[in-house]
Order: structure tokens, then C-alpha cells, then sequence
């Protein structure tokens, strides 16, 4: 299935050359854009070498974009301090952890070991995947340096899963965080995927076509409002528990252990993980055997029965998984206060669950569009004016962007 061109629309050309121009004083010569992505199904199944379902959606990061000569890339992000990057030095940076340049760095370190001679560049970025909003703003910085180094100084020559898999390392290697791939390979592919991450080299994608429109349904993310700036060792603690499980087996994964061989260790389990590592493994099988059923769901046309799936799946994440508040939190709770209001103002319609990574951030509602102004407005009165996002499905992944 082919994939339109994404325009360049004069407005944000315009926006953009202006932002170039005033920090650069120059003008671009060329445009790139990575979009955002919602996750579907398979909530922390990607780390696991599982399957998801994922999406990337209408809302992106795009730069304007001109090679300037020198071994020093410079990104400058609205609202932001502007970044610069030595091509000199392609090591990870303990003063970088957790932070943007630490991508830069490791995107640029990742294509210069795979032959590519990045040179320096100037980039000025704008972006309507906000920080914290559950969409992944972080793959889509990812995929869009990737895309843009790859265009620039590689002739392409770099797929758009590879680009995931280089965003993957940068943030696994130089940002500190070991996430799985599933955010940076529904940004860097686009359009509605599955994917089976059993092979971690060559992850099998296969694009899901499905327009929730068509069920009378919108699809929805709902931001909390919680920060998750402080909760990157909670993120952490679902893979290293769950390690520990592997251990055990001698696995690196739990896809690598076939489930009636943990349900038969758990006593022994028991005695050297926590109870919590054996319940976050329960949801692993659980939710990893969930996805296919749910892509069976929407190819055949049952959205009722994709609908229940959905429903089963938050509930996993809040039970098994744990996912929705963070260990000791009492008074601050934001991600379950927005599941209890999702579940209130849909009138047991629909369906709701945790999205991403959890602890702060979003939820995913699918709502029907006859209670959609509502079901906005309640979200909103109750959590601030924006706070619910009405999304739609984007064909295209990470792209150089067409002026007309």
C-alpha cells in the first residue's frame, strides 16, 4: 500500500523559516517530520520481544533543516535551549543522562558505526507531541534526527524500522532508559502496525488497515496531568523484575520461556523475586497472547469484541503489571484518577485503558462519537481545559517533508 507525500503546508513553512532564520540567519533547505504514536495494545510487551499494536498519529515533530559545514550539530526547539553536539566526541556522556543531547549524540554515534559520515547541521524544530503527553515525544525526536542524519549524509540508505532500532540505542545507551522499540518503529513506519519483536534484529511489522472512524468511534488520549520527569526508575523496575524472572530460566525474556514453565516455578519463584516481578510476568503472557486476538478483532470486523480485549488489557496493566501508580504514592494519584473518570463519563461504552509506559502520563479511550462532546468535557472540567486529545491515524512515518 502506497503512502501519500506529506506536504509542507505554507503556515507551518512559513513558522518554521522564521524560527531558522532568527537563530540561524539563514534559510533552511530542507524539512523533516516524525510523528507521535498511540499505543493500541501490548502495554510493555515490546521489552520482552512480544507483540503490539501500535499507531502513529497526526501529531508530529518537524524541523527546518540546512548542513552547515562544520562537525557540530545544532538543534535549537522552540521553547528550548539550543543544543550542540561535537561530531568529535560519539561516546555516551554521564552529564547527558536523561536528556536531549544525550539522543543527538547517540543517533549521530549509532549512523557513524554504521559507515555514515555525519557532518554538521542546523535544525530548528517545532512540535505538537508535547513532553509528557503520552505520544512518545521522545521517539519522535529519535526517528526525526535519524531521518533527517539519514537523508542528509546517507542517501537514504537506512530503513525506517533500522531508524527505530538506531533511536532504541540512543536512548538505551547514551539517554539511560531501557526502553523496548515499540515507540520508536510506530514513529519511524507510520500508519496503524503490529508488530512481533520476537526476532529483535528484524522485527516482523505488518501494517493493520483499520479506520476507527468508520466504527463510529473517536480515538482519544487523555493527559493526566502527572509529571513522570522523576519516575524513569519505576519504568526501569518493570524490565529489571522481570529479569529477574528470566534468570531463573536462564532467558533473556519471558517470550523465551514457555508459560506452563513459570506457572510450574512460581512457588520457587516466589522465594527469589518479589511477588510483584511473578504478577508483572502473569500480565506478560496475558497481554503478549492478547494482541494477535485484538488485530483478529479489527481485520475481521468484530470492534465489540476488540473493544472487550481493550477493556481486559487495562485492566491486566492496573492489576498485573502495576503500572498506574507509582510505589508509596498516596496522595498524588493522576493516572487512576483519570481511569476512574474515563470510566465514569463513558456510561459503560466503549472502552479505556492504561497507554505507554504508565505511572504518569495517559490513558486511551475509545469513545462513541455520540458521547464524544461529554465525554471531552467532562475529562477537561475535571483534569484542565485540553487535557483530552481527539487523534486520528497518520500514513506516514518518519519522512522528508514536500514543498509545493
Amino acid at each position: 500500500m502506497s503512502v501519500p507525500a506529506l506536504i509542507l503546508n505554507p503556515e507551518m513553512k512559513a513558522a518554521l523559516d522564521a524560527g531558522f532564520a532568527s537563530i540561524f540567519a539563514a534559510q533552511p533547505e530542507r524539512y523533516f517530520s516524525a510523528p507521535g504514536r498511540t499505543e493500541v495494545s501490548g502495554n510493555h510487551t515490546d521489552h520482552q520481544r512480544g507483540r503490539v499494536l501500535a499507531g502513529a498519529v497526526n501529531l508530529d515533530t518537524v524541523a527546518a533543516v540546512r548542513v552547515n559545514g562544520t562537525n557540530t550539530i545544532r538543534i535549537q526547539s522552540k521553547g528550548y535551549p539550543m543544543c550542540e553536539i561535537s561530531l568529535d566526541a560519539l561516546t555516551p556522556v554521564e552529564a547527558e543522562i536523561n536528556s536531549t543531547p544525550a539522543l543527538i549524540r547517540g543517533v549521530a554515534a549509532r549512523f557513524t558505526q554504521l559507515g555514515c559520515k555525519v557532518e554538521g547541521f542546523d535544525a530548528y524544530c517545532e512540535s505538537t507531541v508535547l513532553p509528557g503527553s503520552g505520544l512518545s515525544s521522545s521517539a519522535a525526536y529519535e526517528v526525526l534526527i535519524g531521518t533527517i542524519i539519514n537523508h542528509l549524509f546517507f542517501d537514504a540508505k537506512v530503513s525506517q524500522p533500522e531508524i527505530a532500532q538506531i533511536g532504541q540505542y540512543a536512548e538505551n545507551v547514551f539517554f539511560g532508559k531501557p526502553c523496548g522499540l515499540m515507540d520508536q518503529t510506530a514513529s519511524a513506519v507510520g500508519g496503524l502496525v503490529t508488530i512481533d519483536f520476537a526476532d529483535k534484529d528484524h522485527p516482523d511489522i505488518r501494517p493493520v488497515n483499520f479506520d476507527f472512524s468508520s466504527t463510529g468511534h473517536a480515538l482519544c488520549i487523555i493527559d493526566s496531568r502527572a509529571d513522570h520527569a522523576d519516575l524513569t526508575d519505576e519504568y526501569a523496575a518493570v524490565t529489571l523484575e522481570l529479569k529477574a524472572i528470566c534468570k531463573y530460566f536462564g532467558k533473556e525474556v519471558t517470550t523465551e520461556i514457555p508459560e506452563e514453565d513459570f506457572y510450574a516455578a512460581i512457588p520457587e519463584l516466589r522465594k527469589i523475586c518479589t511477588d510483584r516481578a511473578v504478577m508483572r510476568a502473569i500480565h506478560e503472557y496475558n497481554e503478549n497472547r492478547r494482541v494477535p486476538k485484538q488485530v483478529a478483532c479489527l481485520e475481521n470486523g468484530d470492534f465489540e469484541g476488540f473493544l472487550r480485549l481493550t477493556k481486559e488489557s487495562g485492566f491486566s496493566s492496573w492489576m498485573y503489571l502495576q503500572n498506574v501508580i507509582p510505589a508509596g504514592y498516596v496522595d498524588q494519584q493522576a493516572m487512576a484518577v483519570a481511569l476512574g473518570l474515563c470510566e465514569h463519563y463513558l456510561q459503560g461504552k466503549g472502552a479505556y485503558r492504561v497507554h505507554g509506559g504508565g505511572f504518569a502520563g495517559t490513558v486511551q479511550a475509545f469513545v462513541p462519537f455520540e458521547i464524544l462532546e461529554s465525554f471531552r468535557a467532562g475529562i477537561d472540567a475535571a483534569l484542565g481545559e485540553g487535557a483530552c486529545h481527539i487523534l486520528s491515524i497518520r500514513p506516514q512515518g518518519g519522512v522528508e517533508m514536500v514543498v509545493e
